[in-house]
């Protein structure tokens, strides 16, 4: 699956979700079946995100090291939707990264996105371990049943800070703005909730 073919599908399965549902409620879909953290699927969910975020970590910090800051913008442009592409295709649904501020407009939250983050936001701010915050749930609209997830990603000090934080390079802002004219992911300070790992997944 391509990182264009990865994007289509999630977008086309998230407008359908949409459409089928219409109607979010605290966070989550009417009629959705919430899952504890211990179902299987919500493991499975978890370990794909989490691997999603080690590999793209470590293709950072491999950018870093060889090329500086600006090999790691190319990285995150270029990598990161192949590595998305790839555990997708394994995991059977679509998995990616979504924020309330997003660098790469293809990344911007839906609906239900945006309900769970500005959620995990504001248990954040309360005090909340933001490693630990996570939504899954089922929900069925039309006969089809359907399967999301979300977990939050904290802000690392390394190596998201450098293209992500308070103080980004005027040369590498630059290259950022070239690249993406919308631009709204910097600022953040480390243990900010920089975004979420999203995940959907059509079921029998």
């Amino acid at each position: 699956m391509t990182s264009g073919t990865a994007f289509a599908a999630r977008a086309a399965l998230s407008a359908t979700v949409l459409a089928l549902t219409g109607l979010f409620v605290s966070a989550g879909h009417a009629h959705a079946e919430p899952l504890p953290p211990d179902s299987d699927l919500v493991v499975s969910a978890r370990a794909i995100s989490m691997e999603l975020g080690g590999t793209l970590k470590a293709r950072l910090e491999a950018a870093l090291k060889e090329g500086g800051p600006q090999a790691a913008l190319g990285v995150c442009k270029t990598a990161a939707p192949e590595i998305a592409a790839q555990v997708s295709e394994r995991f059977g649904g679509t998995v990616g990264r979504t924020a309330l501020k997003v660098r790469n407009p293809k990344n911007a939250p839906d609906a239900f996105e945006t309900d769970v983050l500005k959620r995990f936001v504001e248990e954040a701010s309360a005090g909340a371990d933001v490693t630990k915050l996570e939504h899954a749930e089922i929900f069925e609209a039309d006969g089809v049943r359907t399967f999301r997830y979300m977990k939050a990603i904290p802000m690392a000090a390394a190596p998201c800070a450098v293209c992500h934080g308070q103080a980004v390079a005027p040369d590498l802002m630059q290259s950022i703005r070239d690249l993406y004219p919308e631009d709204q992911a910097t600022g953040f300070s480390p243990g900010d909730i920089r975004g979420a790992f999203t995940i959907l997944k059509p079921l029998p």
